[in-house]
């Protein structure tokens, strides 16, 4: 995407050069902070197979993966805390900032997952110490999602908010891909059991030292200008009610908890789940998986220009028309080879694009700016606990006791709440973003 598309095309006075300018480069740092804070966070769920023979007893290998994705739920319960404790920091110290501090701690603890000695060496310690990781992640991951959402949202200009919306979920998807395509050349360049050893390890060592880099690229970006307006002019607005509070509750929750679910169980989880519940070979399932990230990525800013041009409202509707609709045809296909993940994946990844190219922008719409960090990290933190940090285990469940049918009409009902949320939501395509006020 170049400068003149994000901006607009126009030709810019030049004091709207330079004010696009400093938009853009913060984009940027933005853009590879998140890049780099879901590479780490997706490292588990890739090396998920190799976390549970290493941190647990793997006298049962389907026992010990289910208390891997225990402990990747568990991250989730951190995620709304998380969202509280940097949201509030985000709403009073500024977003810039407060994205600083959660790439930190995201980096220590992939450093941290490195570093844990294995259960074979030191027992139940191993098991323990990898939740105190994943718990850091957690916390981490829960602010960086929230401040991310409302900085991107509220840098971006109003009439290209939903495009500028899509690089923060382009960036996820690199993200994602690059913990993929690692997953693929470690297990490329060592041998099954070297790579149970110690090959997975060098993952989480790689993702902590790129932290750095999204430390040098965020110290360089600039602050929020609608949060400095409003720091410097605080508006004059009235109190929410507990009524709107539950209003915007209902709305982010209705369009949320799919996406969530979709996302973990068709994305992060995909490849481990075709590996352990269909046996497909693992470098295959990392190659067909990547690729189907390739063609979502292309789908994400597409999705974004058209909520700029037809509104939030209409795309809302046919994510959860696609919701309802895509559930089946994906579980059917998934066998053990490859091509059925690809294929599988892609459909469910085209349906979770259209929501996830306006998600930030869209739930920072609902929420007014002296509490747009706290209300969109701890809103979207609980959404993704609840929903999107049980879904893997859920389905791994349900398909060992020989009913995945329940998980995908789970989906269906979860689709039938985000129609109903296309129905609640005010259209705000185009309105500028200091002048929500509220979700009404």
């Amino acid at each position: 995407m170049s400068a003149d598309i994000l901006a607009g095309g126009e030709a810019a006075r030049p004091h709207d050069r330079v004010a696009r300018s400093k938009s853009l480069q913060s984009l940027r740092a933005a853009a590879v902070g998140n890049l780099l804070e879901w590479f780490d966070w997706t490292l588990y769920g890739t090396f998920a197979v190799y976390l549970a023979a290493n941190f647990f007893e793997k006298t049962d290998s389907t026992s010990a993966l289910l208390s891997t994705l225990a402990v990747f739920a568990v991250g989730f319960v951190a995620r709304p805390i998380g969202g509280i404790i940097f949201g509030r920091f985000g709403d009073r110290i500024g977003r810039k900032n407060t994205l600083i501090v959660t790439m930190s701690t995201m980096a220590a603890a992939s450093l941290m997952i490195a570093l844990i000695p294995s259960y074979a060496n030191i027992g139940i310690w191993a098991s323990a110490l990898l939740l105190i990781a994943r718990l850091l992640q957690g916390l981490a991951h829960g602010g960086e999602s929230g401040v991310s959402y409302a900085y991107v949202a509220e840098i971006a200009p109003a009439e290209r908010r939903g495009l500028w919306a899509s690089s923060v979920f382009i960036s996820v998807t690199l993200g994602v891909m690059a913990a993929t395509l690692l997953g693929i050349v470690l297990t490329s360049l060592f041998s099954p059991a070297d790579m149970m050893a110690y090959g997975w390890r060098l993952g989480f060592a790689f993702g902590g030292i790129l932290g750095l880099f999204a430390l040098y690229m965020r110290r360089a970006a600039h602050e929020s200008p609608v949060y400095d307006a409003d720091e410097a002019a605080p508006a004059v607005v009235a109190p929410m009610n507990g009524r709107d509070k539950l209003q915007i509750l209902l709305k982010v929750v209705f369009f949320s908890a799919g996406s969530n679910v979709a996302y973990y169980t068709w994305v992060t989880f995909a490849p481990s789940f075709a590996i352990s519940a269909r046996g497909m070979d693992a470098r295959g399932a990392f190659i067909a998986s990547l690729l189907a990230q390739l063609v979502v990525l292309c789908l994400l800013p597409f999705f974004g220009h058209l909520a700029d041009k037809f509104g939030r409202k209409p795309m809302v509707f046919v994510y959860g028309l696609g919701l309802i609709l895509a559930p089946i045809p994906v579980a059917a296909i998934l066998t053990n080879e490859p091509w059925t993940l690809f294929v599988s994946q892609g459909i469910g990844l085209a349906v979770w694009a259209i929501i996830a190219s306006i998600y930030p922008t869209l739930i920072a719409e609902q929420i007014p700016t002296q509490q747009r960090a706290l209300g969109v990290g701890f809103l979207s933190s609980l959404s993704v606990a609840i929903f999107g940090g049980t879904a893997p285990y859920l389905n791994a469940w349900l398909s060992s006791i020989g009913l995945s049918w329940v998980f995908s009409l789970y989906i269906m009902v979860l689709g039938a709440l985000a129609v109903i949320a296309a129905i609640m939501i005010r259209e705000t395509r185009g309105v500028p973003l200091s002048q929500i006020r509220s979700g009404r």
